[in-house]
């Protein structure tokens, strides 16, 4: 049987950059559409069906973050990717928040992206995070994406409920930033250069302290990785 290819929209105003992505994207097998323009990256992303969405920041009539946001109250599962200026870190955080599944930072090489694109797609549909998992009195919700304690509520994005529950089941040992990426973001190649699991770390020490502004919560071992802190 023939394998159906998997489908990729290319949302980026800069022609050439848009034709370079394209052309690697057909290379290697995928099914590809490109357009240039805000708008109609989001009727593209709405109306139809894609297995991920590569997504500029900086388009004309409507920016990348609205653009994310629209599509991902409308498709939870929708794999997306951010398209970020070098170094712009503040961009990458906006992104996340807005949705995004990862960010690619230009100027990239080719790897990298094929390395974020095959990833994603990986993610796509596989929701490990399902279930609900109370810790130091805070209970997640994976099928709700929410985290409470008493009255208070913050909400989780998919990856950040991912996490918790990868963390969670190996509560008992360090967990790298390397077995992070391979188990968690499914990354092939975990040796790339990446702050994501630093900036989803940091997102999600934020949201904890909302709930408890004392929590015990994820450690940080220094040069080893992470460790879930729970009371027994």
């Amino acid at each position: 049987m023939k394998k159906t290819k998997a489908k990729i929209l290319i949302v980026e105003d800069d022609s050439a950059l848009l034709r370079g992505l394209m052309d690697v994207m057909v290379f290697n097998g995928f099914e590809v559409k490109g357009v240039e323009d805000g708008a109609e990256g989001q009727m593209q992303g709405l109306e139809n069906q894609f297995d991920l969405i590569l997504l500029d920041i900086m388009l004309p009539n409507r920016n990348g973050f609205s653009i994310c946001r629209e599509i991902r109250k409308k498709k939870p599962g929708q794999g997306i990717i951010m398209i970020t200026a070098k170094g712009a870190e503040d961009d990458i955080v906006t992104g996340f928040n807005a949705g995004a599944d990862d960010y690619i930072s230009k100027p990239f090489s080719l790897r990298e992206v094929m390395v974020r694109v095959e990833a994603v797609l990986r993610r796509t549909g596989k929701h490990t995070g399902d279930q609900e998992i109370e810790v130091n009195g805070i209970r997640f919700d994976g099928k709700n994406l929410r985290a409470t304690s008493g009255e208070s509520l913050v909400a989780l994005t998919r990856r950040e409920m991912d996490i918790i529950a990868y963390l969670y089941r190996h509560q008992d040992r360090i967990v790298s930033k390397k077995e992070l990426l391979t188990e968690v973001w499914n990354y092939a190649d975990a040796d790339i250069e990446t702050r994501t699991v630093d900036i989803h770390m940091l997102k999600l020490r934020k949201k904890i302290t909302q709930l408890i502004a004392d929590a015990r919560f994820i450690t940080t071992v220094r040069g080893e990785g992470y460790r879930l802190e729970c009371d027994t």
